[in-house]
């Protein structure tokens, strides 16, 4: 780091001119990364519901509807007039390019299925050719033809492709809107930590830097693999918030080496020396704990590492390479334009918190149990946590999509848009004969079924109740056949949950996969759960061993993994007291309750949060051990590493939670619990973990804050990673004059 850091001052205009055409290049070619991320990526396409769904489009030209026209007439909708204007919609839908099959209320035999309960409404279902980009494009343009007064007749388009259409708007324009709130306040905060407006532009600077740097990065991914559009929200909230974060440390080192007496040029290398190596390892830290979303198979989930790891890296190299370049070129001017009086350096500064450490390092069991006991607390709403898929209800009540959604569940039966296809490959309904009336009879009397609809009638209660009517029966093939189930019970509730599990124990004489929102959403929890051990490992030996390097301790990295998770599970509470029981509703803004949370916000929310937790773990840690190896002694370390961090630490999560609680003028659900969840938990570990629980725990551990096996500690010996004693004050100075040479 050292060199490192000289090399930056010495060759100060090479490394600015050269992070200028960095941004130049990232600019030109990450800028239109927008129109290359994807809006899916919520399934796992190894499942059976995956499976089952290929088989129906491509084979059958069946499946879910990708858009819902809900048309509606106060005559009622089987007035001649109406039925003949509502035909003539559905048959000019079906002639548009790309989409592939239309059904309509009153082309497939008038079922009560596709009526409103008070006859003034009906439904045109659609599917779309494509992949989830291609049938969202081509959504975006039928809702502008087929929405308000067609031939007299009132039509609204919704359903799955309508909706996303809809998220990828409301991001795009919430994400600048948040970025709009969130910078202003930012600058107006960092003007008041910093004084001045050139100093509070520096981390704001090396934002730009991390974001258009890992911009570029995602566009280059993007040309190999499917990324998520919501990867922008990490690469804006994550290297804006990094950067302050990364930036205030080193500012506050370099000013503490000034205040000892050492020349401007030597200050820059100390503070890069000292807390950029901090830095570094905070970088890694971060990087790790998003790493752990590679192992699951949804590519929504390693978009965010896609879009996290990058911003980190882009993040620590502003900060190490760029910033003490920058220092450099500005000197004294960095003071310029100061509209807030710097506070006179004294030796009270941080005493607040060096005698907050001390009052709590003499009582650490009361402390302790009392502070553990309200993040429990906190944590307890987490375990009735009911995961759930996203649909229209994530979006503003305003969206039309919502708005459609909320009348199919009102007015129209589940089967409407929630049924599910058994779909029976590589045969057909003829070959199957007696078998395939025998298995829908059993289907139809599982509970939670209202009715089965398959090539050889409609079935309910275990018994043939009627003929198969010609459009809306269950499909079959010469290669493929499927069965329609209409459910009684929702695909989020337990019921539905339960219904999948019936469906898929029976056993047939032949292969049969299920599909639809019941046996996807238990599907993609499946995945989940899969890939949730071996992402844990990834973030916790990855994070132990880190930490392990850095302190050359066994005990303080489990602390540390044991606090955050304590930490997190408070978060977590929060939420689901707030979002998933409707408490918070109006003090975030108006949106949805469901009753649930979805599934990738709360695998968003562990990756990401555990990595900005051990953040600031990492900075209080650097400092401790640094107080630690110079006295030896375990409690004065504590209290001065808490002293030497505490105003910089609690002005860096402010600084960040600013920018992801700017994340709540969004109307979109999840963005919300995205952005609330994230300030939570930066606040409650820079508060609460950092005031009160580190100082109890290494107290009551003492010297054992620092063990670890006798082979472990010649391993740390042989590769663990530290830093040399600090230069001495004449060695600073003849620094300064080799780099003026």
């Amino acid at each position: 780091m050292h060199r490192l850091a000289w090399f930056a001052v010495v060759h100060r205009k090479m490394v600015l001119l050269a992070t200028l055409v960095l941004l130049g290049v990232a600019g030109a070619i990450g800028g239109s990364v927008i129109d290359q991320l994807s809006v899916g990526g919520f399934t796992d396409a190894s499942t059976e519901s995956a499976r089952a769904e290929r088989v129906l489009q491509e084979e059958l030209g069946a499946g879910s509807p990708d858009i819902v026209l809900l048309v509606s007439d106060e005559r009622g909708v089987d007035n001649p007039d109406v039925a003949a204007a509502a035909t003539r919609i559905t048959e000019r839908l079906a002639d548009e390019p790309g989409v592939t099959g239309v059904t309509s209320y009153w082309t497939a035999g008038r079922p009560d299925a596709l009526r409103s309960k008070d006859g003034t409404r009906a439904l045109v279902l659609a599917r779309l050719a494509g992949d989830e980009d291609q049938v969202q494009e081509r959504a975006g343009g039928l809702l502008e033809r087929y929405s308000g007064e067609i031939d007299g007749l009132q039509v609204e388009a919704g359903g799955e492709a309508v909706a996303n259409r809809e998220m990828t708007d409301y991001t795009e324009k919430d994400l600048v809107k948040a970025e709009m709130v969130a910078i202003p306040l930012t600058l107006l905060a960092l003007v008041l930590v910093f004084g001045s407006l050139v100093s509070a532009g520096v981390p704001v600077a090396l934002g730009i830097v991390a974001m258009m740097g890992a911009l570029l990065v995602v566009r280059l991914v993007s040309a190999v693999t499917d990324v998520s559009v919501l990867a922008m929200n990490v690469v804006t909230g994550l290297g804006l918030g990094l950067a302050i974060d990364y930036s205030l440390f080193i500012l506050k080192r370099y000013n503490e080496e000034l205040a000892a007496g050492r020349p401007t040029e030597a200050a820059i290398v100390e503070a890069i020396r000292t807390a950029g190596r901090t830095v570094l390892f905070s970088a890694v830290t971060v990087m790790l704990a998003l790493a752990g979303l590679l192992v699951f198979p949804l590519y929504f989930l390693r978009s965010f590492a896609y879009a996290g790891i990058p911003t980190a890296m882009f993040a620590a190299f502003a900060s190490i390479v760029v910033l003490p370049a920058l220092l450099a070129a500005l000197g004294p001017r960095i003071d310029r334009w100061r509209v807030v009086k710097r506070p006179a350096q004294s030796a009270d500064a941080g005493a607040f918190w060096h005698r907050l450490a001390m009052w709590v390092m003499r009582r650490p069991v009361p402390v302790l149990l009392a502070t553990t006991a309200f993040l429990v607390i906190l944590g307890l709403p987490f375990l009735r946590l009911q995961m759930g898929l996203q649909d229209d209800r994530v979006l503003p009540r305003s969206a039309v999509s919502h708005q459609v959604g909320d009348v199919l569940r009102e007015e129209f039966p589940l089967e409407a848009t929630e049924s599910l296809f058994v779909v029976i490959p590589d045969a057909s309904a003829d070959a199957m004969g007696a078998e395939l009336t025998r298995y829908a009879e059993q289907l139809s009397a599982l509970p939670g079924v209202a009715r089965v609809e398959a090539p050889t009638g409609i079935f309910a209660d275990g018994s043939r109740v009627a003929e198969p009517a010609p459009a809306l029966a269950a499909l079959s093939g010469p290669s493929a056949t499927a069965l329609r189930i209409s459910p009684t019970v929702s695909a989020s509730s337990d019921e539905g949950a339960k219904l999948v599990s019936d469906i898929r124990a029976l056993d047939p004489p032949f292969t049969a996969l299920l599909t639809g929102p019941a046996a996807v959403l238990v599907d993609s929890l499946g995945s989940l759960r899969d890939s949730l051990p071996a992402a844990l490992i990834v973030i916790a030996v990855s994070v132990f061993v880190l930490l392990f390097l850095m302190t050359g301790s066994v005990v303080v990295p489990l602390k540390a993994i044991v606090l955050n998770t304590l930490s997190l599970s408070a978060t977590f509470g929060v939420l689901v007291w707030g979002f998933q029981d409707g408490h918070l509703q109006g003090w975030v803004g108006d949106f949805t309750v469901t009753g649930t949370i979805i599934w990738s916000v709360v695998m968003l929310l562990f990756c990401i949060s555990f990595g900005l937790s051990m953040d600031y773990e990492v900075f209080l840690l650097s400092r401790i051990k640094e107080e630690y190896d110079l006295t030896g002694d375990n409690t004065l370390a504590v209290a001065r590493g808490l002293e030497r961090t505490g105003r910089v630490v609690t002005a860096a999560a402010a600084l960040i939670a600013i920018v992801f609680l700017s994340f709540l003028t969004s109307g979109v659900t999840y963005l919300k619990a995205i952005g609330l969840g994230l300030a939570l938990a930066v606040l409650i570990d820079a508060t609460i973990i950092r005031g009160l629980l580190v100082p109890s725990f290494m107290r009551l551990a003492g010297r054992a804050n620092w063990w670890a096996p006798g082979f472990l500690k010649k391993l740390h010996a042989r590769v663990g990673i530290r830093e040399s004693a600090p230069a001495q004050l004449d060695e600073a100075g003849s620094v300064e004059r080799k780099l003026r040479v």
